[in-house]
């Protein structure tokens, strides 16, 4: 029988330089694998906790030395012995060391680095692919990834509300051809900023972070880039936007779009992505309202829910508990999903499968702190996702990722890349 036979820590870092965990486990039969743990920018209240230090002395009070040490000590002692193959398992037996409902004791950070590192060195003593570990014989899709190529918001130290403006390469039949596309289209994106006198500094995710007029202007930008890379916009590659709308929501229910000068109340919000989705080829939009503006995600999910995508991130941060509430009040249409909100593999692969179940798509995606770590490129693949987000075509991070696509593409004989269903109910 195999078993764990050891389960050791390491502070590393991320890709902002700011402290993150390594986690590593061995086994009895002389496997070793690691998983280092993402940490996000822009993160709704209801996430599971990232325990840090708060000592000011090291790192800015970032430290994550107590983390380590919950899985040196506690989490060591408690799976030692126990069989890798069990992933419900072993994550249940997390969430009962830590005894609280959002990993306040032993830090979401700790218990996902140690449920990652037992996956990946469950599939690695077996020989097989970490997607077909988690996924089984129906893990065929390789999702269509969602670029982040203007940063705004959170992600960028400039004038544009908007977190995120990214292109969807929907018109390939492959993965392969799709990520060409998208670097093509990122290429004329930097020459026609270049050319406009706008600066070519990058984001947190690899996006550009230009200083814009309004929150429209990046659209125009982008289908520039799109037409001069050969492609036509709302047929090979479409757009979405991750709104971000939480980190610009006042205290009143009011949004102060301080880029454009201008507050407005939920409807006045939702009448403004009306006009955007109906003059410009937008598929999706993320955290329209905020996490906890549920009244008025409703009326945005009425407006335009029957239209386009509407992804819940921080109103759901991945919780199956809060899905399964936006399921039964119609909020939303999709949801995506970040194994570090909530804390564990189960539990991630729980809310993925409510989710499917009642017709939510699903975007598996990074953090905003990322590392090299592909986890969850294999992971979107064995859930089937259909969508990824993991930034744009720059910063090796990010690169990490979309080449762990490309190698998972070339393996599987029967693989589906889905761009051109993806939205073909909408």
């Amino acid at each position: 029988m195999i078993y764990i036979e050891n389960i050791y820590s390491q502070e590393v870092m991320d890709s902002r330089g700011n402290p993150t965990i390594k986690a590593t486990v061995v086994l009895s039969d002389g496997t070793a694998e690691s998983a280092i743990v993402p940490s996000g920018a822009s993160t709704g209240k209801r996430e599971a906790l990232e325990l840090r230090d708060g000592d000011k002395t090291r790192f800015l009070g970032k430290g994550v030395l107590k983390a380590c040490e919950n899985i040196d000590t506690t989490i060591s002692d408690a799976l030692i012995g126990s069989t890798p193959f069990d992933q419900s398992h072993i994550d249940s037996l997390l969430k009962t060391l830590d005894g609280t409902s959002n990993y306040s004791n032993l830090g979401a950070n700790a218990t996902l680095g140690v449920s990652m590192a037992v996956a990946r060195a469950a599939a690695s003593s077996l020989n097989i692919p970490l997607y077909r570990y988690l996924g089984g014989a129906n893990a065929l899709t390789i999702p269509v990834p969602m670029l982040n190529i203007i940063n705004g918001g959170s992600h960028a130290d400039n004038t544009v509300d908007f977190q995120e403006y990214m292109i969807m390469p929907l018109g390939f039949d492959t993965f392969k051809d799709a990520l060409r596309a998208s670097a093509e289209v990122y290429h004329h994106l930097k020459n026609i900023l270049k050319n406009s006198s706008h600066i070519t500094s990058i984001g947190d995710e690899g996006g550009f972070a230009p200083n814009l007029k309004n929150n429209a202007e990046p659209i125009e930008i982008i289908l520039k880039a799109i037409e001069k890379a050969g492609y036509k916009p709302g047929s090979d590659i479409s757009l979405a936007l991750d709104v971000a709308s939480s980190e610009f929501s006042e205290d009143n229910g009011i949004y102060n779009l301080i880029g454009e000068g201008r507050k407005l109340t939920s409807h006045e919000l939702v009448s403004y992505y009306e006009e955007l989705v109906s003059k410009y080829p937008i598929i999706s939009i993320e955290d329209g309202l905020s996490e906890d503006d549920w009244e008025g995600w409703k009326y945005l999910t009425q407006k335009l829910g029957d239209k386009i995508q509407l992804v819940g991130d921080d109103l759901f941060v991945t919780n199956k508990s809060i899905l399964k509430h936006g399921i039964e009040q119609n909020i939303a249409n999709a949801i995506l999903i970040k194994p570090n909100q909530i804390g564990t593999i189960s539990e991630t692969m729980q809310t993925v499968r409510l989710a499917q179940r009642n017709n939510y798509k699903c975007i598996m995606s990074h953090r905003s702190g990322e590392s090299e770590d592909t986890f969850i490129a294999d992971f979107g693949v064995a859930l089937n996702t259909g969508e990824i987000k993991t930034g744009s075509t720059a910063r090796s991070e990010r690169i990490a990722k979309y080449n762990r696509l490309l190698q998972i593409e070339s393996e599987l004989a029967n693989t589906e890349y889905i761009g051109k269903e993806l939205f073909k109910t909408k």
